[in-house]
């Protein structure tokens, strides 16, 4: 055989073993496999921006496409068009609290990429390197950990992630070194994830962490998103670092001195509210004051309240799911800022919110609570912001009689008592564009109410309504307040009935104030944002009798002599003296937090508890002398 022959054989079977293994591979090689070889095209492709462009054109596209151009049969054109309505009804509501529609878009846009977009096994790192640790984002670490800690503790995942490794403890990372923070650092952030890393990410459980990152930037809320559906009692952006309208000055600032420091802008401003304590989640960014601007703008829009411009400056909504929201803009603020506002409805139970936990002998102040809603008394919560005032009053409304309809009055919906006591005569009012305050509360007179109840007094027109209500129109009433101390409380509202022109004189609005406002629930909050009652306080209305001026003129006028009738005369001008200068009422403590315990102190008055036994019945009648006698054993109620 000739050198060349030998040669074409060993060609053919070298191209002959060649078409076999390619046969083989092509025969055994999994359905979708491609080669892990990043191109240019490929890298382009699986870049979240391109992912998002292509969700947001396929959505519009299937909306927009005219259905009868499609020559469908009638069952299909008939199924299509219900998907359409539901897809556009799901986008619409999406971003407004409602977690159902969110949960509808996120699955479409699942379906969409696992289906028509070629994500494998083998690339959908490229999009987020899920297994290099060390190329994910602050971002991506958290929004991992949060999506593990939700598979197994739904909502309360963000406050079981804090809880497991006491990230709301304060810190000293303030710039001069010297305040305690609540604040969660890039650093505990990255330390958890790499105790967490080992456990491995499933292709779906990839795909949906991607699916919420395009949906939040897509229809959502950008970075908070997801934070602001945890059982947490709120959020807020853009109320700290530096406004861009500030940057321009802040880096003169620093060339002059000849320094640059690391920038905190103004949307490096993510908090979170949590436990009574404000932590801000520094490892978090809006990325820029565009994408803060866009969450302001969408935030609000729940039930279109209106448009947020120039002119207003501000907003203050409810959401979907109950949250409050308030949103502020330039010029107004000096830049673009929201607050969310919720509550923990599952928790709001008394038994919860006062318990041995938070202070010894809370049995004490739960009771007398419970029993100041059987008693029928008008009752203020005090507090500054975040005491937990507010849950506490929807946490005691439980105890008014279920016969009483309630009637509330609120800036924007929040208490939601039809939530929580779905079967209690129960309706809120507020005021709108079109309709004032005082014309709802006009309109809620007629509504057979029993109870009313303000949400929040924070205004000279509210607190004059809080003292209207409780004169007229209801049985007893409750409201919230700002006030820190008793006192405070009476003369704000006094100030605010002079204001409004309902009384000419402050003796006159004091002596109102003092004859409705009975009992004063005021909360507080330590350094560490733990919550408790710091006192219960009794007010009793001190009348004044005109009998005794009327008596000593009598003496005046058959007094013997002259001297008689000036030291009658004198008395006379001092019991009116005594009128104009003393308070028309007086107040005590009855229940008072000293040292992590409540004690009782002052004995609630005989003719209170007499006045809350006649209201209440036979069986929380007899509870209530047995909570007296135990308290305050040495008083004799009779």
């Amino acid at each position: 055989m000739s050198l060349s022959a030998i040669l074409n054989m060993a060609i053919i079977l070298i191209l002959g073993i060649s078409v076999i293994i390619w046969l083989l591979y092509t025969l055994f090689k999994k359905p979708g496999e491609v080669s892990t070889k990043k191109s240019n095209t490929d890298i382009e492709h699986l870049q979240l921006k391109e992912i998002q462009y292509f969700v947001s054109s396929s959505i519009n596209n299937f909306i927009s496409t005219n259905l009868l151009d499609l020559g469908l049969s009638e069952e299909e054109y008939n199924r299509r068009n219900a998907l359409r309505t539901e897809l556009q009804s799901a986008l619409k509501f999406a971003n407004t609290g409602d977690i159902k529609e969110k949960i509808y878009i996120k699955q479409y846009i699942f379906d969409l990429l696992n289906m028509n977009y070629g994500i494998t096994d083998q690339n959908i790192d490229w999009i987020i390197p899920f297994e290099d640790v060390e190329k994910l984002t602050d971002q991506d670490q958290f929004e991992i950990l949060l999506y593990m800690y939700k598979k197994e503790y739904g909502f309360k995942a963000l406050g079981r992630l804090i809880e497991d490794y006491d990230l709301a403890r304060p810190k000293f990372v303030i710039e001069d070194g010297q305040a305690e923070s609540f604040i969660i650092t890039p650093q505990e952030i990255q330390s958890i994830y790499r105790k967490n890393m080992h456990k491995l990410l499933e292709f779906d459980d990839k795909l949906n962490i991607i699916v919420q990152r395009i949906y939040q930037n897509y229809k959502g809320f950008g970075v908070i998103d997801e934070i602001r559906d945890m059982a947490i009692d709120g959020v807020s952006g853009g109320a700290s670092g530096i406004p861009e309208s500030m940057q321009v000055i802040e880096d003169e600032m620093e060339l002059m001195h000849g320094m640059k420091s690391a920038k905190k802008d103004g949307y490096n401003s993510i908090w979170i509210f949590y436990r009574g304590k404000s932590v801000h989640l520094s490892f978090l960014t809006f990325g820029d004051e565009a994408e803060l601007k866009r969450i302001c703008q969408n935030i609000y829009k729940y039930d279109n309240p209106g448009q947020l411009t120039e002119s207003n400056g501000y907003m203050v909504n409810d959401m979907k799911d109950g949250s409050r929201v308030v949103v502020v803009r330039p010029p107004m603020s000096e830049s673009w800022a929201f607050w969310v506002r919720k509550f923990d409805t599952p928790n709001i139970d008394l038994s919860k919110l006062i318990n041995d936990e938070s202070a010894v002998n809370a049995e004490l102040a739960r009771d007398m609570t419970k029993f100041l809603m059987k008693g029928e008394r008008t009752t203020a919560f005090t507090g500054q912001q975040g005491t937990g005032k507010t849950t506490l009053a929807m946490a005691a409304i439980k105890f008014i009689s279920a016969v009483h309809n309630l009637r509330i009055q609120e800036l924007a919906f929040e208490l939601n008592l039809r939530r929580l006591y779905p079967s209690r005569n129960t309706i809120a009012f507020r005021e709108t564009q079109t309709v004032s305050g005082s014309e709802a509360l006009d309109v809620q007179k007629k509504t057979d109410g029993a109870v009313n109840i303000l949400g929040e007094v924070a205004t000279d027109e509210v607190a004059a309504w809080a003292v209207k209500m409780g004169t007229v129109a209801s049985r007893f009433t409750l409201f919230t307040a700002h006030p820190r101390t008793f006192e405070d409380l009476i003369f704000y509202l006094r100030n605010a009935l002079v204001n409004k022109k309902y009384f000419t004189d402050q003796r006159s609005a004091e002596e109102q104030v003092a004859k409705v406002v009975e009992y004063d629930v005021h909360l507080e909050k330590d350094h560490s944002g733990k919550r408790y009652i710091e006192r219960i306080t009794e007010c009793t209305f001190i009348q004044h009798n005109d009998e005794t001026i009327g008596a000593i003129q009598q003496l005046a006028n058959n007094a013997d002599s002259v001297e008689d009738q000036l030291k009658t005369l004198v008395a006379v001008q001092l019991e009116e003296l005594k009128h104009k200068t003393m308070r028309p009422w007086k107040a005590h403590n009855i229940v008072e937090y000293r040292n992590g315990e409540y004690v009782a102190a002052h004995p609630p008055s005989a003719e209170k508890v007499r006045s809350m036994l006649s209201v209440m019945s036979e069986k929380d009648g007899q509870e209530f002398r047995q909570f007296l006698k135990k308290h305050w054993e040495h008083v004799n109620y009779g």
